[in-house]
């Protein structure tokens, strides 16, 4: 009997031992992340108040360049990829109480140049001209400030400004030029 119960506890042992050669499953892990700009502070305004010269000289009610001239404000923004661009349309300042032709003499629209800097790299255009923006220029990967500022603001003729309210932009549109599609595995 005694063997009996030695017989059944050495199949037990038998069944019961760990085999001798192991096996690893793999679990790989798969993301992406979009190319993407973001401006995370995305306007900012210049209110620069009377724009024409004061006093009684044969320049009063002409523009004062030095009202917008050197002007800047910051945007804040960002772009993930490396060939991220950046470029600046420029649109006049026109008098959107008097919409019709300035009389002779007169100037209902003032135009300046824009440049907007970010990541050393440098975006212009000027509201003189055809519409559309300025050459696009390379920003790359960057986070941080996108410094607008004005400057050679003039008028049509250099003549008297019509009485109103001025409206102008300038438009800076960050780009991400690279996308790297999903992919699945």
């Amino acid at each position: 009997m005694r063997s009996t119960y030695l017989i059944g506890f050495l199949g037990i042992v038998a069944c019961a031992a760990p085999a001798s050669a192991q096996s690893t499953g793999t679990v790989n892990i798969n993301g992406s992340v979009a190319d993407r700009c973001l401006f995370t502070t995305p306007s900012a305004t210049i209110s620069v108040g009377e724009l024409a010269q004061p006093g009684s000289g044969t320049n009063a009610g002409r523009l004062d360049a030095s009202k917008l001239d050197g002007q800047t404000r910051n945007l804040v923004g960002w772009c993930n990829g490396t060939a991220a661009t950046m470029s600046v349309e420029a649109l006049p300042l026109l008098n959107i109480d008097f919409t019709a032709a300035a009389p002779t003499g007169f100037d209902r629209r003032v135009d300046y140049s824009a440049a907007a800097v970010a990541n050393a790299a440098t975006a212009t255009d000027t509201s003189v001209g055809a519409a559309g923006g300025g050459s696009a220029v390379s920003v790359g990967m960057f986070t941080g400030n996108v410094a607008v500022t004005l400057s050679s603001s003039s008028s049509p003729t250099s003549g008297l400004l019509v009485a109103g309210t001025y409206q102008g932009q300038v438009i800076v549109t960050l780009t991400p030029n690279v996308s790297f599609g999903q992919t699945s595995q």
